[in-house]
């Protein structure tokens, strides 16, 4: 098993696993009337979550929060490098939000604030990363830039979670991740939003938009800074449906020190699902994906390798992976 997967295994597949400095049993969320809106698209953990994650807690595309730590950015809004709000009349938040409350890996495991790394774990179920396309640099990558059709419905209502998306993380340093993400909560129907966790143990999620059925989306992933820089500070994530001009940003969000050099083209992430009827009525969601180094040169090969599902997963559905240098499938 190389360095990568042992990392993802310990950390990113464990829901991000997630996200291993969060600031658990901390002071509790900034209760400013002028603070940022909790976010209104996530759903509510339902019977299908591990035993040992509290009743109300939510889903995210990073495992499962309280619902007071999952809070949007309207468009116009920045999340600064100390965690405070910068709102698009130019004003400050006075304080940053800070999370009062644990969070949970998709297994149920808590993450607290001495957690270093989160490890031995084996999912029973769909409940996380279920198989994912990656790759990695010896630097930071420049860019990502992926399209991919919304799938159709599907053809049950369990209560599920599903996420689709492309992302940066730092294989070396895995706090966070950035991600443009077509999600579905049940029961439908589908939408898209941008991500980052998790300063101060919050998750910042972009105000999330409605996508149809067949709709082309576009995600990127891009530096405010200027080409050949191996860090910088602050990036965008934009999520946009291409068939109706919607699109939803996060705007100049921090990096939190890290360096993006662990690329994922395509991700399967999901939640409760119970039979193979819980996945969209087709057989697989197809990216294609443009990876840029840091001088902002497409990387013709970026060497994808994919990571399929488990050969315990239940439920035994037709999991698997198509990979090549520009489009990455991901298949249920």
């Amino acid at each position: 098993m190389t360095k990568g997967i042992q990392v993802l295994s310990n950390c990113c597949l464990s829901g991000l696993a997630v996200l291993l400095v969060l600031f658990a049993f901390s002071a509790p969320l900034s209760g400013q009337e002028t603070g940022p809106a909790l976010a209104g698209n996530v759903t509510a953990a339902g019977p299908n979550r591990p035993a040992d994650v509290p009743e109300g807690y939510v889903i995210t595309p990073f495992g499962y929060f309280h619902p007071s730590c999952v809070l949007m950015l309207a468009e116009g809004e920045t999340l600064l490098a100390d965690g405070r709000v910068e709102y698009a009349d130019g004003t400050v938040e006075a304080t940053a939000p800070v999370c009062g409350y644990p969070h949970y890996t998709p297994t149920g495991v808590m993450v607290t604030a001495d957690a270093k790394e989160v490890s031995g774990m084996k999912l029973p179920t769909v409940n996380g990363w279920l198989e994912y396309v990656s790759t990695t640099t010896s630097e930071s990558y420049g860019e990502i830039s992926a399209t991919w059709t919304v799938p159709p419905q599907p053809k049950d209502d369990d209560g599920q979670t599903l996420y689709f998306f492309p992302g940066f993380c730092d294989i070396d340093d895995v706090e966070s991740i950035l991600q443009p993400v077509l999600q579905w909560y049940a029961p439908g129907p589908w939408g898209a939003a941008s991500w980052n966790c998790c300063m101060q143990g919050v998750v910042w999620e972009s105000n999330p938009i409605s996508v149809n059925v067949g709709d082309l989306i576009l995600g990127t992933i891009t530096p405010t800074c200027k080409p050949g820089k191996n860090y910088c500070a602050t990036w965008n994530i934009l999520t946009e449906d291409k068939t109706t001009g919607q699109k939803t940003t996060l705007a100049k969000t921090p990096s939190e020190g890290q360096i993006w050099n662990w690329a994922f083209g395509a991700v399967s992430e999901d939640y409760g699902v119970g039979s193979c009827d819980d996945f969209p009525a087709n057989s697989g969601t197809t990216f294609t994906v443009q990876l840029y180094d840091q001088n902002r040169k497409r990387i013709a090969n970026p060497g994808w390798k994919g990571t399929p599902a488990g050969s315990g997963t239940d439920p035994k559905c037709n999991y698997g992976l198509k990979v090549t240098r520009t489009k990455e499938t991901v298949e249920y």
